[in-house]
């Protein structure tokens, strides 16, 4: 549309990174893993690198799609977690290809098992699969701040602290332990 298409084949945008994509070199945008503006989830693999990253996985452990989900979020340090709405459709053109093979694990579960021409395929990509991965482990280290325990604690100190706020006037006597219960959560944390 408008004179602009955006069907590349893999290779073309190479040595081009972040300055091509604005973002940063694992895809985040804004400085944030996992965050691009309005705290929305930026691009996190190219166009085709998760199949490799499922195909890896499988080929490590023969696995339901849900356990891939949570493979490629401990991956990612929780910076990423694929939706099922990718997973699947990654499960089923692997499949197609011939890479994989789904059977029948009872309750509607399909267990997924690496093929040989799935193992070919690995072997002659070994390079980006393992770069893909070692992204991962890099987000996963850059991620620390975005960690469910870490954002669940800062949540709940918001929380407590909005509720303190506004529900009604303050003592002084209570200002001060409010503040000095900030002051000393920020230096018990300086000081980890």
């Amino acid at each position: 549309m408008f004179g602009r298409h955006h069907h590349h084949q893999r290779g073309q945008w190479e040595g081009r990174g972040e300055a091509h994509r604005g973002r940063h070199p694992f895809g985040f945008q804004g400085g944030h893993p996992g965050r691009g503006r309005g705290g929305r989830m930026g691009r996190f693999f190219d166009h085709g690198d998760l199949r490799f990253v499922v195909l890896k996985l499988i080929a490590d452990k023969p696995s339901h799609g849900y356990e891939l989900i949570k493979a490629i979020e401990t991956a990612a340090g929780g910076a990423y977690s694929p939706s099922p709405g990718v997973v699947y459709p990654t499960l089923t053109l692997l499949e197609e290809m011939g890479y994989v093979i789904a059977s029948d694990a009872g309750g509607g579960k399909k267990l997924y098992t690496i093929t040989p021409e799935g193992e070919a395929f690995l072997q002659s990509n070994d390079a980006p699969v393992r770069s893909l991965f070692e992204r991962m482990a890099q987000a996963a280290s850059d991620s620390a701040a975005f960690s469910p325990q870490i954002l669940r604690g800062r949540e709940n100190l918001k929380t407590a602290l909005r509720l303190k706020l506004h529900g009604g006037q303050l003592t002084a006597e209570q200002i001060a332990a409010v503040a000095k219960a900030l002051d000393d959560a920020a230096s018990a944390i300086e000081s980890i």
